[in-house]
């Protein structure tokens, strides 16, 4: 298939578009540390490396494909914004191309990566029933958090009313789909647009990859596909904060 996307993705995008929002996130976690560690980190670059947590060694094309990430769905339901991404048709579902999904995959895990490793709030979100108890239990397992219910009107943009108090938003979401089960754009990625909070979403055939910073065509709604998403996400979370942890010794 041919065609051309409106917004070209570059292979590694975040040397050029997140440092200055990692080094605020930086300062923002460490408000409550002593200044020693805020120091000791800021003295280490990793974002002058191309891989520094090592997140891309764990991504495979052969693994996605058993995962059966590469299905989309019905031809008839394809989204335009989707086409650059697909492999082809075969029965009339649309087959994704996983050696596009790859590196734009890794992209997102090293942004991921490096957000967790300043000390960010990571959010996870899902509504997907079959799955959403993986979600909170992995979230949990890592220390992040996970948004699992109903999406309401104002859970980011009027949190102060909502909670009674004010409340830190997160410095990156994770969609593990990026609609509704109404087959609509997810509200999440609407409020965080509005805050500028980046977003990693999973991006099936049917879904307007514009939407999510670092968009990942793939399926969103195949049961091994998301545990293998869920796996690969607790993995890179584990690395950053092992790296972390592993620089602030390294400099005592």
């Amino acid at each position: 298939m041919s065609g051309s996307h409106s917004r070209n993705l570059p292979a590694f995008r975040l040397l050029s578009t997140t440092r200055k929002y990692l080094s605020n996130i930086l300062n923002l976690s460490q408000s409550n540390e002593s200044g020693n560690v805020n120091d000791r980190l800021q003295q280490q670059d990793p974002l002058d490396h191309q891989d520094y947590f090592q997140v891309r060694d764990l991504v495979s094309l052969e693994t996605m494909f058993e995962s059966q990430c590469h299905y989309g769905h019905h031809q008839d339901c394809r989204n335009e914004y989707m086409t650059p991404y697909l492999f082809g048709t075969r029965c009339n579902i649309d087959i994704i191309d996983l050696e596009k999904t790859v590196p734009l995959f890794q992209d997102a895990l090293n942004v991921l990566a490096h957000v967790v490793y300043r000390g960010g709030i990571v959010l996870f979100v899902s509504r997907q029933k079959m799955t959403m108890h993986r979600v909170e239990h992995m979230a949990k397992h890592v220390g992040e958090f996970a948004h699992c219910r109903q999406w309401n009107s104002g859970v980011f943009t009027n949190t102060e009313q909502i909670v009674g108090f004010p409340t830190r938003l997160p410095d990156l979401c994770v969609f593990l789909h990026s609609q509704t089960s109404a087959v609509m754009p997810h509200p999440g990625l609407v409020d965080c647009a509005k805050l500028l909070i980046p977003t990693i979403g999973i991006v099936d055939s049917n879904c307007d990859p514009r939407l999510v910073s670092y968009p990942i065509p793939a399926n969103d709604d195949s049961f091994l596909s998301i545990i293998y998403y869920l796996k690969v996400f607790e993995n890179t979370v584990k690395l950053a904060k092992q790296k972390r942890q592993d620089d602030l010794l390294a400099e005592k």
